[in-house]
């Protein structure tokens, strides 16, 4: 069979490229798989809404492109090779795989039964983020939800990758290509060990613990920078003992009279610590909401952004 000349060939290389055959042939696989179903082009035409000369000329096409013959005609009627029987398993396994993936996005793009995925951080998914959740699936009792928790910067990499649809986090993203809405303000405290020099105080200026050992989250997480910052407004940089991954670890290394630490205030009281108000300088961190820009939003991701950001001022109450 000789080659064919039309300028939907593949051209020369084309073949031994990663994903070539799939690329070029993949529109043509529903047109094949309805004329093998058939073995009819005319009836096969009719079923696609196509013109039959179209058709046919498609399944020559097909046939010089892959050098192989996928039908043996005998008149109108058409009986499929033993190449055209392979092919054709391997193409309904594709067109079935293709559309239990076009059913996946429309679910998830369901106004009432969809999907969002959701980031923020390891502080707020003991009882912030459960709580949003509570209240939000009252109006809308069938969203599904995809959880992520993890620091700030790590979260919008994702967000950007389009793993994500919305994330919490802190401190508030302020670049070109995302937008985000700041929603609350919460207090960073100085967490001591209950039999620290310092324990039986309500306030302390940063300051006076310079000379301190602290216990931090690992760079990268928003408290990190954060401790760094508060602590170069004191006129010190803190001198790092531990670091973690997750702030109760934190608060753990820290009854164990291992340093001090700055962190939101705990879901629970944690025995062990103490948690000192910050006077100066002025310790809070801000959280907010962040999607990126221009990204078109399904339903359900458009209804739970509009209720946080019902939500600013109120996001951390109770």
């Amino acid at each position: 069979m000789s080659r064919s000349r039309h300028p939907e060939d593949i051209p020369a290389g084309v073949a031994e490229e990663p994903g070539a055959w799939g690329a070029v042939l993949a529109p043509r696989l529903a047109q094949f798989a309805a004329v093998a179903r058939e073995e009819h082009v005319t009836r096969a035409a009719r079923a696609l809404g196509v013109p039959q000369p179209t058709l046919s000329r498609a399944m020559v096409r097909l046939e010089a492109d892959l050098g192989v013959a996928l039908f043996a005609r005998r008149g109108r009627a058409l009986s499929l090779t033993t190449a055209g029987r392979d092919l054709l398993a391997y193409a309904e396994r594709a067109l079935a795989e293709v559309g239990r993936g076009a059913e996946a996005v429309r679910a998830d793009a369901h106004p009432e039964t969809g999907k969002v995925a959701f980031g923020f951080l390891h502080t707020l998914g003991s009882e912030t983020v459960p709580g949003l959740l509570r209240e939000f699936r009252r109006d809308h009792p069938r969203v599904r939800f995809a959880l992520v928790q993890n620091y700030g910067e790590w979260m919008l990499q994702r967000l950007r990758a389009g793993e994500l649809d919305l994330c919490l986090t802190s401190p508030v993203p302020d670049a070109p290509d995302l937008v985000a809405r700041r929603l609350a303000e919460q207090p960073i405290r100085l967490v001591v060990p209950d039999d620290h020099r310092l324990a039986g105080r309500r306030r302390i200026r940063l300051a006076e613990v310079a000379e301190e050992p602290f216990v931090t989250l690992e760079p990268g997480y928003g408290m990190r920078r954060m401790t760094e910052e508060l602590c170069a407004a004191a006129g010190f940089a803190p001198r790092i003992a531990f670091e973690g991954e997750e702030a109760e670890t934190i608060r753990g290394l820290v009854a164990a009279g291992l340093g001090v630490a700055l962190l939101p205030p705990p879901a629970v009281p944690r025995p062990g610590v103490v948690e000192l108000h910050v006077t100066a300088p002025r310790a809070v961190r801000e959280i907010g909401v962040a999607w990126v820009a221009g990204r078109q939003e399904t339903p359900p991701v458009a209804a739970f952004r509009r209720f946080l950001l019902g939500r600013r001022g109120e996001l951390l109450a109770g």
